[in-house]
């Protein structure tokens, strides 16, 4: 069990920003205060579309430190996980809106970014990632991802803006047991440290999260230091850079000699989740028909796809007395069960052409 915890995080701008008299976008955000320790960092989005990114990712990381700080036992107690998700985002979008109120902003999209955060209470762990960028498990077995990089094939990624932002992020619920430290890092430091074709961290990333054994000065400027120099300082054409930590005291480091530095590319093939949602389309049609008809109903003629049950009206409720109930399912029972197997298909569908009208 680790002794303490030491947080710490840094940003700084990219030399694109800089050539281009822009301002840096990323932001980072750590701290330990009413027995909980976070680490957030947020990358605002690029393009002109996106004039007040920096102001987004800002607020992101200061909103959901506060929020973790000060709700941690109910976010980790609820089971419902998309319930918590949405609670996160609706919390910067209450922020996002305050912003766009003071600066007369229009669009929602404008403050655009990334979100990444770890937190910690006693031995409980909460990680949240949406978009791209990096989370690092560091343990005394080595370094391994822990949250990969939100982008599609043609590079694109999501936002905490999105309208469905909630449906996109990952929440993982742990404990710390067997960790080293945590690492979190943008796409800016990301694409520095971390061969995503073969799901390898380099070994630099552990070297750089130890750092902290000498506290959290010593740590944010040997990153900081080691970033500028090695990374944003490497390109002319490097983005702003962000990386945080959280460094558990008292643990076991994994040894230099014993991490990875090469490995082979993963086999992959041509096959696509939207091609898997595409063929399970009549599988899922064929299976509602099925459940109806065991159920005891029949499918109308005119009937093509689950969703055009989605018009029929509720049954009546039926008076039964106990003892037929007792005996033999009553008619409202049979109906009740076909009205709840089309309610579980249709969600079902409807999810798959989320993602499919998502993805193009």
């Amino acid at each position: 069990m680790y002794t303490g915890i030491t947080v710490g995080a840094i940003t700084t701008i990219g030399n694109k920003h800089v050539n281009r008299g822009t301002p840096c976008e990323d932001a980072s955000f750590a701290v330990t205060k009413t027995g909980v320790s976070v680490v957030c960092i947020a990358d605002g989005a690029g393009g002109k579309q996106y004039t007040d990114a920096r102001f987004g990712s800002d607020c992101a990381v200061h909103v959901i430190t506060d929020t973790l700080c000060d709700h941690f036992d109910a976010l980790y107690s609820e089971n419902r996980e998309a319930a918590v998700r949405g609670y996160l985002m609706a919390k910067l979008r209450v922020a996002f809106a305050g912003i766009m109120e003071e600066r007369t902003i229009d669009v929602i999209d404008r403050l655009s970014c990334t979100l990444l955060f770890v937190a910690v209470k006693d031995r409980r762990m909460m990680i949240g990632h949406i978009g791209d960028g990096l989370i690092v498990r560091i343990s005394p077995s080595g370094v391994s991802p822990v949250s990969m990089p939100q982008n599609d094939k043609d590079g694109k990624t999501y936002f905490v803006t999105a309208a469905h932002a909630d449906n996109y992020m990952r929440l993982l619920k742990t404990t710390v047991d067997d960790v080293h430290a945590i690492a979190l890092m943008t796409d800016g430091v990301q694409d520095s440290v971390y061969n995503e074709e073969a799901g390898l961290v380099k070994p630099v990333v552990a070297k750089m999260a130890e750092t902290f054994k000498d506290g959290r000065e010593e740590g944010e400027k040997s990153i900081l230091d080691t970033v500028k120099q090695y990374i944003v300082g490497a390109s002319n054409a490097s983005d702003d850079a962000s990386f945080g930590v959280m460094y558990f005291e008292g643990t076991k480091a994994p040894q230099p000699d014993t991490l990875e530095t090469t490995a082979a590319k993963f086999a992959s093939s041509s096959e696509t989740f939207k091609d898997l949602s595409l063929a399970i389309k009549p599988e899922l049609i064929n299976a509602h028909e099925i459940i109806v008809k065991c159920a005891g109903g029949e499918v109308p003629e005119t009937e093509q796809a689950p969703a055009e049950t989605a018009k029929a009206e509720e049954p009546k409720p039926a008076e039964v007395t106990t003892e037929k109930t007792a005996k033999e399912p009553s008619k409202l029972s049979k109906i009740s069960i076909i009205v709840l197997a089309i309610g579980i298909i249709l969600c079902i569908i409807g999810a798959i052409e989320l993602v499919l009208s998502l993805k193009g």
